[in-house]
């Protein structure tokens, strides 16, 4: 049996997430050195050193900055990526967007400067499952 490398990053978090859920409210900078999962709403910067993940129902106030990161949810705010970014298409982002790569689900809505580190194109898809 082969162990297939996992090509999304929502499939590859890793190890054990901080979740802040939906009916969390957190009002300050979150700083973590691993991934975290957001479900609800955050007001304040993040530096994330893993992969953060904001989820459909999600709301971010504040400037980010991770590793890598999934967004499904809205962010009002720069959010500036060392790797991969992967924006579905439930996602509305206001703000400046700063990543390595760059994938843009057909449906999201970005109103922002958009730069891409690598030089290389930014990546359009359908999204192919629900959530």
């Amino acid at each position: 049996m082969s162990e297939e490398p996992k090509r999304r990053l929502a499939d590859r978090l890793g190890m054990s997430p901080t979740v802040v859920s939906e009916s969390t409210t957190i009002v300050g900078d979150i700083e973590t050195h691993g991934p975290l999962m957001v479900s609800g709403h955050v007001r304040g910067d993040g530096k994330i050193g893993g992969t953060l993940s904001v989820g459909k129902s999600a709301q971010w106030e504040g400037d980010i900055s991770a590793r890598q990161a999934v967004i499904a949810g809205h962010v009002v705010g720069k959010i500036v990526v060392e790797d991969k970014l992967e924006i579905s298409a439930s996602a509305v982002i206001t703000g400046e967007i700063v990543a390595k790569i760059l994938a843009i689900a057909n449906g999201a809505r970005i109103e922002g400067e958009v730069t891409v580190t690598s030089g290389k194109p930014i990546l359009k898809f359908e999204e192919k499952r629900a959530g």
